[in-house]
């Protein structure tokens, strides 16, 4: 199946230029781009930031998942990419792609201290997210790429609610 990702708001690059930063998160995303891949493979070839990545990529939505019976034991969670290609609309105004790509390129340690801003402005249940633009000084673009860029927290409608892990 054909399946094509039309990115027609700038936050929505966030994820796709987070998922290529770095040389492992390539290779994995190219590795799960060829075949279903589980997580113990892929950690037996990348290490543990391998293995991040496909949490990474499963958050963005860039892989679907299924369980596959390997050696005939136990079943175990496959990776594989969703997309075959994307689709960029591209024609948005200078100051929202300039908060996107600042938020995709902002290094780790400036990231993680807006991260935990942010999360500790939405709490355990969550909020709307133009209250907390607000509460922080930020556009709703720059909002939005931020956490997008999150694995710790997503928008659901237009509240930001952590994510609460399984």
């Amino acid at each position: 199946m054909n399946r094509i990702k039309v990115i027609n708001e700038p936050s929505e690059l966030v994820p796709m230029l987070r998922s290529v930063d770095t040389p492992i998160k390539r290779d994995v995303l190219k590795e799960v781009t060829l075949e279903w891949r589980t997580a113990d493979d892929i950690e037996k070839k990348f290490g543990a930031e391998g293995r991040d990545a496909l949490v990474f990529f499963e958050k963005m939505k860039l892989v679907e998942t299924r369980w596959l019976s390997v050696n005939g034991g136990y079943p175990e969670k496959s990776y594989h990419t969703y997309y075959n290609s994307f689709n960029i609309n591209a024609q948005w105004p200078v100051y929202e792609i300039s908060d996107v790509l600042a938020a995709a390129m902002m290094d780790a340690e400036e990231y993680g201290a807006i991260e935990a801003r942010i999360l500790a402005e939405v709490g355990k249940g969550g909020r709307f997210s133009g209250d907390v633009a607000e509460a922080l000084g930020l556009s709703s673009t720059m909002l939005k790429s931020l956490v997008r860029r999150s694995v710790k927290m997503d928008y659901r409608g237009h509240r930001i609610e952590p994510i609460r892990e399984e």
